[in-house]
């Protein structure tokens, strides 16, 4: 059976509605204590890879459930009326992830273009 939508699609549709941070621009909001950078990869990912200074780590399988106030895992971050940048690896996870963030009613949301990985090579901050 054909699926209907591919993942193509789904970016595509999630990169119209959202903002897409260039990189730099986003390596120019470190340090900014209203901005919270979260962190989709999983932790083996962050272990081979490295992490962003500071920012908050929520793999992508949990975000719906962390961030409903009325779920079990509701973490109090996602409650703060704070600016969210979500990054992936390559930007795909969080594109999807911030279309999700704000489709459940987060309003200042983003993603980095590139992820993680654009992170690195434009020199942004990376720690263990």
């Amino acid at each position: 059976m054909p699926i209907k939508k591919g993942y193509k699609q789904l970016l595509a549709e999630a990169n119209a509605e959202i903002e897409t941070l260039p990189v730099e621009a986003a390596i120019g909001l470190t340090g900014n204590p209203d901005v919270v950078f979260v962190d989709l990869r999983d932790p083996r990912e962050m272990e081979r890879e490295g992490k962003m200074p500071g920012a908050f780590a929520c793999t992508r399988g949990m975000l719906e459930f962390w961030i409903d106030p009325e779920s079990p895992y509701a973490k109090p971050v996602f409650a703060e009326p704070r600016r969210f940048v979500f990054f992936c690896a390559g930007g795909w996870r969080s594109a999807l992830a911030a279309k999700t963030a704000r489709d459940m009613g987060l309003e200042n949301v983003a993603h980095i273009d590139g992820g993680f990985g654009a992170w690195k090579k434009a020199g942004g901050p990376v720690g263990t």
